[in-house]
């Protein structure tokens, strides 16, 4: 398993998200296959800025990388067979039906195992207000693959990238 980016001490949770920060994020994923060969912070923050992201969208960003590098040093224990995992209610009014389905989606289809759900699950949490956008959810979960090192399957990826009034019906 990859070493997920870390890029330092700041306080991640501290901050209030930039609605930006998740192209900054997506822009991470495509330059950046593998969390390892990201660039130590510094230089990472003046290559992003270099590209046209703002200072803030930046901090925002790496922070919450940050956050989902502190999340998956967590030890989740694996559920028994029949168990069921239930939202409170705070996680349902911040997730919404659709992001919550979407995750049942995944984890019924046998590609979003407990640990992945719980780090998607406390990574969703920390983006302010709610209910959380659906493209903002598939974006969270993309980066949970891609801080561990990990590559959704081609069907997987289509689902997170390929918005559904642009899928072909056969």
């Amino acid at each position: 398993m990859a070493r997920p980016c870390h890029f330092g001490p700041e306080g991640f949770e501290a901050l209030r998200y930039s609605p930006l920060m998740f192209d900054v994020l997506v822009y991470l994923y495509e330059t950046y296959w593998r969390p390892d060969a990201c660039p130590d912070h510094a230089q990472l923050t003046r290559k992003l800025s270099a590209v046209g992201f703002e200072d803030d969208e930046i901090r925002d960003a790496l922070s919450w990388l940050d956050g989902l590098a502190a999340s998956s040093q967590s030890h989740h224990a694996e559920p028994g067979e029949r168990s069921l995992r239930i939202y409170s209610r705070d996680e349902q009014e911040h997730l919404g039906d659709a992001s919550m389905g979407f995750i049942s989606f995944l984890a019924s289809a046998g590609v979003l195992p407990t640990a992945m759900r719980e780090m998607v699950i406390d990574r969703a949490m920390a983006i302010p207000g709610g209910p959380l956008d659906l493209e903002d959810l598939k974006i969270i979960v993309l980066m949970v693959f891609w801080s561990l090192g990990e590559e959704p399957d081609a069907l997987i990826l289509d689902e997170l990238f390929v918005a559904p009034e642009e899928r072909l019906i056969h």
